[in-house]
């Protein structure tokens, strides 16, 4: 009976060993989610003796992502598509957000940590923009201007959290009525395109720094070979809060530098609470 018990003892662990491997294998195939936010601000004021003016905002958000992942390649696709308006007092509505990205990534599995890839991203608005200082003009458009950038090279993704990729690139500025963004002020022509070859580097972070609460990183920095001491740099921050079910708290800060575009690094920060829903 106790050679009965030590073989049943023996298969028991068998098969336990075997179902814990069985379960670490990979889950290949698609693995798609679309998350939408809806923020919304209001202020009214009725005989308010300590002062005040009207006021309102507000912004949606939708971050999409759709990832092949297979044993020997993995095919990301990622859309980001943010539009917002604010309105203080009698003043026109002036735009609080609005952004569009997408992004794919195709990245050949050698079975090692460092995996070579190929990458296309196109980055723009869907509406005008305007600057108020001293008056109001517009400076862009939809499409106007659009980035665009291809690049080759290797990824390294050491674990869950953070993953980086490094390549050479392309990367095209088109424009139409707003070429400052594209002119090269060194020609006497004016140019409403620019192609610029050189080294891109993009590292995503994810971590989860509780329950609730979840931080993004995305890091883009773009090199020029004709100007190695002109770096773009595109650092996008994102703190977000589940409170409940669809309520959500998020904090963005974004810095950019792009010395085509202003001489100064330019910060962008959002704080909104609101509505956040998971379609897929």
């Amino acid at each position: 009976m106790n050679k009965g018990y030590v073989i049943l003892g023996m298969l028991l662990l068998l098969v336990s060993f075997v179902s814990a491997q069985e379960e670490k294998k990979p889950v290949y195939g698609w693995k798609n989610s679309v998350v939408g936010d809806l923020n919304f601000t209001q202020n009214a004021f009725t005989d308010w003796k300590q002062g005040g003016e009207d006021s309102w905002s507000w912004a949606a958000n939708l971050n999409a992502k759709f990832e092949n992942d297979q044993e020997k390649y993995n095919w990301s696709n990622s859309g980001r598509f943010a539009f917002g308006q604010s309105q203080v007092g009698d003043a026109d509505a002036r735009k609080a957000a609005d952004e569009i990205k997408l992004e794919s990534v195709y990245t050949y599995k050698l079975g090692v940590l460092i995996n070579p890839y190929a990458s296309a991203t196109m980055t723009t608005q869907f509406a005008a923009g305007y600057s108020y200082d001293p008056v109001k003009t517009q400076v862009s458009d939809l499409f106007d201007p659009a980035y665009f950038t291809e690049s080759v090279g290797v990824g390294v993704q050491a674990n869950d959290h953070i993953k980086t990729r490094l390549g050479a690139a392309f990367k095209q500025t088109v424009t139409k009525n707003y070429t400052s963004y594209a002119d090269d002020a060194a020609t006497p022509e004016v140019e409403s395109f620019k192609n610029e070859f050189g080294a891109e580097s993009v590292t995503d972070y994810t971590f989860k720094l509780s329950e609730r609460i979840l931080y993004d990183g995305k890091l883009q920095i773009f090199t020029n070979f004709k100007g190695l001491d002109v770096v773009d740099v595109d650092w996008d921050n994102t703190f977000s809060a589940q409170v409940s079910e669809i309520i959500k708290v998020s904090f963005n800060l974004r810095l950019l530098y792009d010395k085509d575009i202003f001489y100064k690094r330019q910060l962008k920060q959002t704080l909104a609470v609101g509505l956040s829903y998971t379609f897929i």
